[in-house]
Order: structure tokens, then C-alpha cells, then sequence
């Protein structure tokens, strides 16, 4: 549920920031010999090619129902965001870790390192940018909460990726950065492919993170937390609601699908009962406009 966080911008902010860092880091790779460098261009590259499978999910997961799918293609930005912590997993933590262990029994000298650091600085810089477009849209979604309650309490699967792609970036050229640097001072080469490995084994961990909230929204989870209290508090303050006996919801991208069972305060017919739970559903979808489906069963308190 977005909240007003825009995951789109966090996404083009993103894509925009990691095309540029990419080629500057090949070309400072391929000046330097570093292998912490050719491990961030490579993170880069990946993270670039993320962007863009993020992209055509949320594309994908904006198609309406069909028959085929009833229920809409919401959740299919989930398959898309599990594939990307999968590349990244693999393409940037694997690849660099290998690139890493491969330099510490092959080390070569570096060359031109200057190269190397003005590079990495500029992406850190450029890098920032993208991370403080994510953390404005997040910071929407959040409502008060720490970084790490929001990170396990988002349903914005999309905004998950962006946010744990700009950390590992931020983080992994930092790394690069101290690495080239302590080579360039002691004249070992073990610096840098130490700062490789380090960057393999960072990719790898924010992976499994983003991966293992993706995976709860794919199988099946339900809104935030903090939304399932809303809900709850306001149908138990409508006056045609007795009590509130069960609520479920599911989350289905940036939409919503909600069950409610009921026990009505009395009604003199039928009819009005009926037109009772018609006009709680109306109510509670202009609350919750992300509310797609929503089933209202009426019920005796058990």
C-alpha cells in the first residue's frame, strides 16, 4: 500500500543514478585493474538492469482483471521484485565475492588509482542523490516508525528493492573507496581484493533480506500493520457494526482485497440490514480507497 510514496520516482531516480556510475566504474576498471572497482561496476550494471525489471512490473502488475485472473495482476510486481533479489544475490554479491577470492590468490598491482577514486566519489555523490529520492518516498510511508520496522512491515515490495539496492550501493562504495585507497598507500594489492570480497559478502546479505520480505508477499500476506488497526478501529466505531468478530486482508500490490465479518446492530428487516452493510462498504472504501475487493458477512457473535 503506497501511503503517497511514489515507488516510480524512487525507481527512475535510481535507474538514472546506476547507468551513469556504471559506465564511469568500467572505465575506471579498465584504467585501474581494480577488482573492487570491476565488482561495483558490475553491482551497478545489475542494479541498472533491476531498475528496469521493476519498471515492467509495476507496468505488468497494473493490468486490470481478466477471467482468467479475477483478482488482477497486482502481485505479479512481487515475482518481478523476488527475481531482482535473485540478480542481485547472484550477479552482484556471487560475482564479486568470485572476483574477490579469484584476486587474493592472483593479486596484481593497481594502476592510475586516481582514476579509481575520482570514479567512486562521483558515485557516491551521484549515488546519495538516488538513496535521498528513495528516503523521501519512504519517509511517507513510514508514519514514525525506524527504518528497519518499516523495511519489515512494507508492503511496497518495489520500494523494498530500490531502498535495499541504494544501501548495498552506498555502503559498497564506501568499501571500494577504502579499499583502492589503503592499496594505493601500502602498495598491496591485498587491500583491494579484501574490499572486493567485503562488497560480495554486503550484496549477498541485503539480498537474502530483500528476498525474505518478497517472499512473505508472495505467498500470501496480508496489509501493514498499521493499516490492519485503522481498518480495524474504524469499522468497530460504525454505528451499523455491533462488533468486529474477524478481519482479512491480503495485499495485491497497491490494491487490496478484504474480508469482514460482522455482528450488525440490530435492524427492523432484512432490507435494512442489507442496505446497512451497503452503506459500510461504501464508507470503508472511501477510507481505504486502495480497497479493491471487499466481502461484508453479517454474523452472530460466536
Amino acid at each position: 500500500m503506497s501511503h503517497g510514496a511514489d515507488s516510480t520516482k524512487s525507481i527512475i531516480f535510481a535507474l538514472s543514478a546506476n547507468a551513469a556510475i556504471a559506465l564511469s566504474k568500467f572505465v575506471a576498471a579498465a584504467m585501474t585493474g581494480s577488482g573492487a572497482m570491476l565488482a561495483e561496476a558490475i553491482h551497478s550494471l545489475a542494479d541498472t538492469g533491476n531498475q528496469g525489471l521493476l519498471l515492467i512490473g509495476l507496468r505488468h502488475a497494473r493490468r486490470p482483471p481478466s477471467a482468467d485472473f479475477p483478482l488482477g495482476y497486482g502481485k505479479a510486481i512481487y515475482v518481478w521484485s523476488f527475481l531482482v533479489a535473485l540478480i542481485l544475490f547472484s550477479v552482484g554479491g556471487l560475482f564479486s565475492l568470485y572476483e574477490g577470492i579469484h584476486k587474493l590468490s592472483h593479486p596484481e598491482p593497481l594502476t592510475a588509482p586516481w582514476w579509481a577514486i575520482g570514479v567512486l566519489v562521483f558515485a557516491i555523490a551521484a549515488e546519495s542523490v538516488s538513496m535521498w529520492g528513495c528516503l523521501r518516498e519512504v519517509a511517507k510511508a513510514r508514519h514514525g516508525r525506524s527504518l528497519w520496522r518499516w523495511f519489515r512491515e512494507s508492503r511496497q515490495s518495489e520500494l523494498l528493492v530500490v531502498f535495499g539496492e541504494d544501501l548495498a550501493a552506498l555502503i559498497g562504495l564506501v568499501l571500494a573507496l577504502l579499499a583502492v585507497v589503503a592499496t594505493m598507500l601500502t602498495g598491496n594489492p591485498v587491500y583491494d581484493s579484501l574490499g572486493t570480497v567485503a562488497i560480495g559478502t554486503l550484496l549477498i546479505v541485503i539480498a537474502i533480506f530483500v528476498a525474505i520480505e518478497v517472499k512473505a508477499l508472495l505467498i500470501g500476506q496480508g496489509v501493514d500493520p498499521m493499516v490492519d488497526a485503522e481498518m480495524r478501529a474504524w469499522l468497530n466505531a460504525q454505528t451499523e457494526v455491533a462488533s468486529l468478530l474477524n478481519l482479512l486482508t491480503m495485499q495485491m500490490g497497491d490494491r487490496v482485497m478484504v474480508a469482514v465479518k460482522a455482528k450488525m446492530a440490530p435492524m427492523p428487516s432484512a432490507d435494512a440490514l442489507i442496505d446497512a452493510i451497503n452503506a459500510v462498504e461504501a464508507r470503508f472504501r472511501q477510507q481505504f480507497p486502495e480497497v479493491m475487493w471487499l466481502f461484508f458477512e453479517p454474523d452472530h457473535e460466536v
